[in-house]
């Protein structure tokens, strides 16, 4: 499977109960064999222009793992959800994957490092 980013955006009038229409996509997502990895609620923002006439939407971001043919089925019934204004989904960037684990495994070294160099000046 391969990994997916999918931001949308959620009717205004919606803020409180985000829950119900994050619930329906992250079913969408698992109905077409995919699992959502990682889900960040961004909040209402005020958008660039208006979409349906509205001027504000909360923003939704999800990372999922999704098998081929899920992207264009989820496109296709995000399309029909009312209380999503906005969707784009994109497929991860194998390279950025890649950049992100050394980054982190660089950060890990660093930290074991200034952990060391703590505990030697501690004995001394």
């Amino acid at each position: 499977m391969k990994q997916y980013e999918l931001t949308f955006l959620i009717h205004p009038d919606l803020e409180m109960n985000t829950e119900k229409v994050v619930g329906k996509v992250k079913e969408l997502i698992d109905a077409n064999g995919g699992k959502v990895t990682k889900e960040v609620n961004e909040g209402k923002k005020r958008l660039a222009y208006a979409i349906k006439g509205q001027e504000f939407a909360v923003y939704y971001y999800l990372e999922a793992a999704l098998p081929a043919e899920a992207p264009a089925k989820i496109s296709s019934a995000l399309n029909i959800v009312d209380e999503v204004l906005r969707y784009l989904l994109v497929a991860v960037d194998e390279r950025k994957l890649k950049a992100e684990a050394k980054r982190a495994e660089r950060r890990a070294a660093r930290a074991e490092e200034v952990a060391a160099d703590e505990e030697k000046t501690e004995e001394e």
